[in-house]
């Protein structure tokens, strides 16, 4: 967390039952996040659930207009109808609204960070001023963030680390988990995998296609959104974020049959053999952990918990000279929370423009 006087603030976390919710709330306590008081928020059909904050027993509370009072910061989690129904009265309220589901840039209505980034891209127009208004509390209302999911993390970082080798061509193929769905989507690949185990009928009221035991290159006519709309949706995020500051990589989604963990393959092509320790340092420099030769590749399961991009070992293309392999994992729900955190955390930090 970046140094520098900071107060106790009130949070409040909207969409609080979605996994990205109860992430969040995780992540703020083992980060020591100044939130003097987490608000846990929700529609009113998951009102009352009864959980935890900071130790202290605590109910999320139903979602109304006068839930936002004296929050500092909003943090929406859970359905992008959710984000676009309630930012307002979140912004009307004085809070700074940081937004996890893809509503706002959908809409245009927000300001997409990446915040370990900065250190590597040139600044992005918009993002400076945005801040300076974020840090000025009379001003504070009309700040709204954008903390990209995890596949647009992914490339972006991606980009980022490869941009001062000039790559010719950069090709970036996700294996999505079925918890990018939230939790209907890890309950419909249980049930299906429980129900083909016992030869019964599957049900696919997510992807409309049998995930379980399965990759797919695409969901069925009934899945919405459509395979090619989260694939062009994840595309069009990166492009936007690098703003012609790096490379954007032609991109391909597989859906797997896992719950958690955001997989990926990486293929990168030079003008000349770049050296793979200069390749690693770079994505080092980013906060990425690459894994040394004696280390085993990363996996699903070994990444569960981790903040950061997992790589394993850059590797040069057997048959293409100057192209590089990379294969990296990231705790899906992890890397995006972090990274909301993370935009937070730097606000926190700005001095406030007197």
């Amino acid at each position: 967390m970046p140094s520098g006087p900071v107060k106790s603030t009130r949070v409040a976390i909207v969409g609080a039952s979605s996994l990205r919710g109860k992430e969040l709330k995780l992540v703020l306590e083992e980060r020591n996040f100044p939130a003097g008081d987490i608000v846990l928020l929700d529609e009113p059909a998951l009102a009352g659930r009864l959980t935890e904050a900071g130790g202290e027993p605590t109910f999320i509370r139903a979602l109304e207009e006068d839930s936002f009072e004296d929050a500092r910061f909003v943090f929406f989690t859970g359905s992008q109808q959710d984000a676009a129904r309630n930012w307002p009265a979140a912004q009307r309220s004085g809070a700074t609204v940081i937004d996890l589901s893809g509503a706002l840039a959908a809409s245009g209505e927000s300001t997409s960070w990446i915040p370990p980034l900065d250190t590597v891209l040139l600044p992005r127009p918009g993002l400076n001023a945005a801040k300076i208004t974020a840090a000025n509390g009379g001003a504070r209302k009309t700040v709204a963030y954008s903390s990209p999911g995890s596949g647009v993390v992914i490339g972006c970082t991606l980009a980022a680390a490869l941009a001062k080798f000039s790559p010719l061509r950069a090709v970036l193929l996700l294996f999505p988990p079925v918890s990018e769905r939230d939790q209907a989507g890890v309950d419909e690949l249980e049930a299906q995998t429980t129900n083909l185990l016992s030869f019964r009928p599957i049900v696919q009221p997510i992807f409309d296609a049998q995930v379980a035991f399965n990759l797919l290159a695409g969901y069925g006519p009934e899945s919405k959104p459509t395979f090619k709309e989260v694939r062009d949706s994840i595309a069009k995020d990166v492009a936007e974020y690098l703003a012609g500051r790096a490379q954007a990589p032609a991109l391909q989604l597989v859906q797997a049959p896992v719950f958690y963990g955001y997989a990926f393959a990486a293929y990168a092509e030079f003008t000349s053999p770049q050296p793979s320790e200069q390749l690693q340092t770079a994505f080092s420099n980013l906060g990425v952990k690459v894994d040394t030769p004696d280390d085993p590749a990363p996996t699903n399961v070994t990444v569960a918990g981790e903040s950061e991009i997992r790589l394993a070992r850059i590797e040069p293309d057997p048959n293409v000279a100057p192209g590089a392999w990379i294969w990296g994992v990231a705790d899906n729900l992890r890397l995006a929370v972090v990274n909301a955190v993370r935009i937070a955390e730097e606000l926190v930090a700005e001095p406030p423009v007197q």
